[in-house]
């Protein structure tokens, strides 16, 4: 492994790790807690007052390394603008709660910054032949102030679902101290370690150093994060995670599987809390306590840090079994993993009824 890699880790870890106590002591300053006796909520685990903040730890942190690691394109701009959007967001909502449509037209935005600079996904991995499936062939050329900007319509449209959907369901799943951290630093590690195979990389700066800064960036805010708690991720690192290990993948040759691999337990969960609000006539984005995590806690009576360590060993399982299968077998492998969790989640279902 590169020693560079190595470095922007343990150096992204430091600067987290350092960063975190600083904006745990403003949020307090200032009064910006999460209190479960004042907000109450059926989703919360947590029992004392607590800050959020994690988005700006993530932001601040990926920010001061990629200065010192990366060099700056367009692309990686991009990359920053949006989650300066995205961090800017999760900082109101740490203040005021935001209603989740205004949280999710801001990750549009910043998604289509992303995707309007040539970021899209221009082809995946044929999953019964060898070869590839072509997104780029429908394109028409649009003039913006005075500039030819070519649009890949299939490509584009699939990028900018594709990171939206991947910053909503990766939020979702944060429920527990510990929980998110943990399994974003896994999934950018594996994304990294993948990346570097890729030898067609789009960007001038080198997309596995900047999968090992989100990497340590995760981990710096873990040891912060881990139960008993002192910071939460809040809405602008749980949104942060998913946005930048899609555009990870994305940029990394199109790792979609491989990252719905690593993924494969919060997608999973998101497709089936989706489902079930529908049926239950609830609209899909407001929370409640009908998650993978929630059900592990109140059904089986996992402490919070079994189901933390649950989520790292999944991610880490299906990393490694990434680096080995082709895409027919981690379709399989994201397949089995989510009949896995709805199976689950059915039974937990009928074990909470039945009391």
């Amino acid at each position: 492994m590169d020693y560079q890699l190595i470095l922007s880790f343990f150096t992204s870890g430091l600067i987290g790790l350092t960063l975190t106590p600083l904006i745990i002591k403003f949020y307090r300053s200032q009064g910006w807690l999460d209190d479960p006796q004042k907000n109450k909520h059926i989703k919360t685990v947590h029992q004392r007052a607590v800050p959020r903040g994690g988005g700006l730890v993530i932001f601040a942190t990926v920010l001061i390394s990629s200065v010192l690691f990366l060099q700056l394109d367009q692309y990686l701009l991009a990359i920053l603008g949006g989650a300066l959007l995205l961090t800017l967001v999760g900082t109101l909502d740490d203040i005021f709660d935001l209603h989740p449509l205004p949280r999710l037209g801001a990750g549009f935005l910043a998604a289509l910054l992303v995707v309007s600079t040539g970021i899209g996904i221009a082809y995946v991995s044929h999953p019964f032949a060898s070869g590839v499936i072509h997104l780029d062939q429908l394109q028409f050329q649009l003039n913006l102030l005075g500039q030819a900007h070519k649009i890949w319509l299939m490509a584009d449209l699939f990028a900018l679902f594709f990171i939206v959907w991947n910053m909503n369901i990766v939020n979702w799943s944060k429920g527990v101290a510990g929980q998110l951290p943990g399994f974003v630093a896994i999934s950018a590690v594996f994304i990294g370690l993948l990346s570097v195979r890729f030898i067609d990389d789009p960007t001038s700066f080198n997309t596995a150093t900047l999968s090992f800064i989100i990497a340590g960036a995760y981990a710096g805010l873990l040891f912060w994060n881990w139960e008993p708690q002192k910071i939460m991720p809040g809405y602008g690192a749980g949104s942060l995670a998913g946005y930048f290990l899609s555009i990870l993948a994305i940029i990394s040759g199109a790792k979609v599987a491989t990252t719905l691999m690593v993924l494969a337990i919060p997608t999973a969960d998101g497709i089936f809390a989706i489902l079930r609000r529908i049926r239950a006539g609830k609209k899909p984005w407001w929370g409640d306590r009908g998650h993978l995590h929630h059900k592990l806690m109140d059904v089986l009576g996992w402490s919070k840090q079994k189901i933390a360590v649950f989520y790292w060993s999944v991610s880490l399982l299906m990393g490694l079994l990434s680096l080995r299968l082709n895409t027919l077998g981690k379709i399989i492998a994201i397949g089995t993993a989510a009949g896995f969790v709805f199976l689950f989640m059915i039974w937990a279902k009928l074990q909470e009824q039945s009391k």
